[in-house]
């Protein structure tokens, strides 16, 4: 066993593979937490990175299932999104008691700047590993992603 693998030997492959995926989640969301901009926190960059991925404007609930997260804890996210006017919440014309989010385009210039404060930490990255290397983990990845929302 190296020194970057204490894993005991005996615990099964996949347990390793979730394990490694929880180390690198951590250091990530460590040195992202550290330069991002405007006050945001981790969980608000997500939804405006969110937005920005899949565009729309999901309700509450559908945000709240996509993270993983209660509808409370979605909505005082979304709240602290709408105080920085970087969303706009609208009813639900499908269900009335139901909110939308939609990003602003001040939303968009937020997100834009914190993938651009990580850029010297993905720079590091790019020095380290060659665009062949992330390519070639990426695939993986994605059906791992897919797999793991499938069966939620």
């Amino acid at each position: 066993m190296t020194a970057q693998d204490r894993n005991p030997p005996s615990d099964p492959l996949t347990f390793r593979l979730f394990n490694e995926i929880g180390i690198i989640e951590q250091l990530a969301n460590t040195q992202f937490a550290r330069v991002l901009p405007h006050g945001l926190t981790l969980s608000q960059f997500g939804v405006l990175n969110h937005l920005v991925r899949l565009g729309g404007t999901p309700n509450l609930v559908d945000l709240a299932r996509s993270f993983q997260v209660t509808k409370g804890a979605m909505t005082n996210t979304v709240r602290r999104l709408l105080d920085r006017q970087f969303v706009e919440v609208s009813p639900d014309p499908l269900d009335r008691r139901g909110k939308q989010v939609s990003l602003t385009s001040a939303g968009r210039a937020a997100r834009e700047d914190a993938v651009s404060a990580l850029r010297p930490k993905l720079a590091e990255l790019a020095a380290e590993f060659s665009d062949s290397d992330i390519e070639q983990v990426l695939p993986f990845l994605r059906r791992l992603r897919a797999f793991l929302d499938s069966h939620r």
